[in-house]
Order: structure tokens, then C-alpha cells, then sequence
């Protein structure tokens, strides 16, 4: 199932990744509803606000039904019956939707019958590999295959920090088929829109990252008839549409850094592929860099044989860094306990020493 996504474009750039022709054969750019609302992020998770396509005509009425919007919306969809005030109280979670149930689940059912189709925009999504002797996980990131840059054959990872910078100048989003809906406040305000992603069972080649056999992935929509066909609830009905939901293997993925783990981190080490992700070293203060040159001019020289020690056995170079026992080397045993008792009795003020009965 998909928990977990990255959309960071800016949104300029996603505007002309979504380039579309309308139904006349004109090239055509989706309108944005609400851009303020999208916050470009490299770690995504649910109930946060995400980019979503759908027809002009949900919005419009006697819109061209194949003219397409790009609108900020809820990732959790919210049924428009939902009575509670508070959405966050929904008592199941919407976060997914499984593509073998969608028709008998009202949640999904309703806005479904109501062609309220929508394709989530990300770059891609986050995925969990369970290591089988541990309970470490090993994140990867899945996305479409990009062209621009060249890639090895093994997965799709670049070869340097350079090739991965420059592929996002022509990034292909990763359209995932998703169902929407509209909620309005019992108690009035601002209508809320939410969606869900729909799922199906995982292609092939996850199956490396996932052992279970039940897992599932995004309904991703690989091309732009498909896509098409998708959003234009107007001419493709549901039946037809849903015809479109199923695995696709023209997806590639990476490892990545475990910095993805946190819903907080929000950088582009999140989907960097692993090799590339440079590890700073701690930068050491004066005071460190000061006692290191003090040991360098101090230490033996390295022609220098084994140093003399004394009778502790310690190095005499370096044992003017340690506080010198006043008790003998031997360890262990009820005579060294005495010393130290008889020593602190000596040392201790006249008021505290213990009086004879």
C-alpha cells in the first residue's frame, strides 16, 4: 500500500510536467485552483495537502469535460456524509483504497458513482523493505523511469550527484489513479476536498522489496490516454474506467537514505539515491584541534621502538593524560579493599574519623 510520498517540484515545473491535449487536439496546461495550498515536500504522508488533477467539469458547470484543473487536496478521503465536525474523527482510515472492494465500500462507492475520479501527482513513493533477521527496514524510493538522464540497467541509479540534480530539470510525475470527494462542515465553513489512492496487488518487480505476497501498490496510470480516460468521467463511464486499474511495470526504484523514516524530514536526501548521500564528517572544535597537534609534536616518533613503560605497564607517553593510582597495579582480593578502607579512614577529617568502643 502507498503511506508515503514525495511531490517537491515547484509549481511551475509540475504545471508543465501535466501538459495535456484537451479534446480539440490543442496543447493545453491544467489550470491551478488554490496554488497557495501546495507546498512542495520531499516526504508526504497522510492528511497532509497534495496536488491532484480532475476534469474542469467537477468544478464548472458545462465545462469540456476533458479540460483538466490541478487542485491542492487532503490526502485521507473524507465522505461528503460524514457527519462529525471534525474530520480527524473518522473512524477507519481512507489512506488507501483496495481496487478488489471499491464497489462495496459506501466511502468509496458514492463518489465513485458520481464520477468523481482524480490522478495524484508525486514523483514517487516510498516503500519499506523488512529485513527477514532483523526488524530494521530499508526505504526505497519507486518512481516512473526518466529519460533524460542516462541510467544503468540495474535499477535505474544515476552515477553521480550531478546526473541526479539534472533529471529532475525534465522529471516525469508519477500519476496514480485516485477517488476524491467533497465534505462540507455540518456546522457550515469552507468545503473540504480529499482523496484516496487507489491499490492493487504489487507487480513483479517489487517483489524483491515486499516478501508477502498480499502486498499492494498504486494504481498508477502509465501514459496519457490512460490517464485520459481516467479523468473524462463525462465520456468513459465507470465500468470502462475501472477497466484501466491494474499493476504496471514500468516503474524503477532505489534505496535511500533511513532519513525518510521521520514524516518530519523534509530534504532531498529523503529520495537521493543511497550511494550519492554524502555523510559530514563532525567538524572538530579548536580546543580538539589544539590537544591533536599537542600529541603530534609529543608522541614518538614511528621509526621509534615499543615505548618504555613503567611498572603499570602504561606507555610513559601517554600516561600523563591518566591519573596516577596511589594503589599497587594488582586487582582484586580483600587486601586491596583494606588499603583503600585504612587510606580513607587516614585521610578523612578528625570529626569523622570513627571513634573505639
Amino acid at each position: 500500500m502507498c503511506g508515503r510520498t514525495s511531490c517537491h517540484l515547484p509549481r511551475d515545473v509540475l504545471t508543465r510536467a501535466c501538459a495535456y491535449r484537451d479534446r480539440g487536439g490543442r496543447q493545453r496546461l491544467p489550470e491551478w485552483r488554490q496554488p497557495e495550498k501546495y507546498h512542495p515536500s520531499y516526504n508526504q504522508s497522510p492528511q497532509s495537502c497534495s496536488p491532484v488533477l480532475l476534469s474542469r467539469l467537477h468544478l464548472e458547470k458545462d465545462a469540456d469535460s476533458s479540460e483538466r484543473i490541478i487542485a491542492p487536496m487532503r490526502w485521507g478521503l473524507v465522505p461528503s456524509w460524514f457527519k462529525e465536525g471534525d474530520p480527524s474523527k473518522l473512524p477507519f482510515s481512507t489512506t488507501n483504497c483496495r481496487s478488489d472492494t471499491i464497489l462495496e465500500k459506501r466511502s468509496f462507492k458514492v463518489p465513485l458513482g458520481k464520477g468523481r475520479r482524480c490522478v495524484v501527482l508525486a514523483d514517487g513513493f516510498y516503500e519499506w523493505q523488512r529485513c527477514r533477521v532483523s526488524s530494521q527496514r530499508q526505504p526505497y524510493f519507486i518512481y516512473f523511469p526518466q529519460t533524460k538522464a542516462e541510467q544503468p540497467s540495474s535499477g535505474g541509479v544515476t552515477d553521480s550527484a550531478e546526473d541526479w540534480e539534472s533529471i529532475w530539470d525534465n522529471w516525469r510525475p508519477l500519476t496514480m489513479a485516485g477517488i476524491f470527494d467533497c465534505w462540507e462542515p455540518p456546522e457550515g465553513g469552507d468545503l473540504l476536498y480529499s482523496y484516496t489512492i487507489i491499490t492493487v496487488d504489487s507487480c513483479t518487480s517489487l517483489h524483491d522489496i515486499h516478501h508477502r505476497q498480499a502486498f499492494l501498490m498504486p494504481a498508477i496510470l502509465d501514459g496519457e490516454e490512460a490517464v485520459t480516460r481516467w479523468l473524462d468521467f463525462g465520456d468513459v463511464p465507470t465500468q470502462e474506467a475501472l477497466k484501466l486499474i491494474r499493476p504496471t511495470e514500468n516503474i524503477t526504484f532505489h534505496p535511500v537514505s533511513p532519513v525518510v523514516n521521520n514524516s518530519r524530514n523534509n530534504t532531498p536526501e529523503c529520495l537521493t539515491p543511497l550511494h550519492l548521500v554524502v555523510k559530514k564528517e563532525p567538524k572538530a572544535s579548536s580546543s580538539s584541534q589544539k590537544m591533536m597537534q599537542w600529541l603530534a609534536t609529543k608522541s614518538p616518533k614511528k621509526d621509534q621502538e615499543t615505548p618504555l613503560t613503567d611498572e603499570t605497564n602504561t606507555p610513559q607517553w601517554s600516561s600523563q593524560f591518566l591519573p596516577r593510582s596511589p594503589l599497587p597495579a594488582k586487582r582484586g582480593g580483600a587486601g586491596l579493599l583494606v588499603q583503600w578502607l585504612k587510606q580513607e579512614e587516614e585521610e578523612a577529617p578528625e570529626a569523622k574519623r570513627p571513634h573505639s568502643q
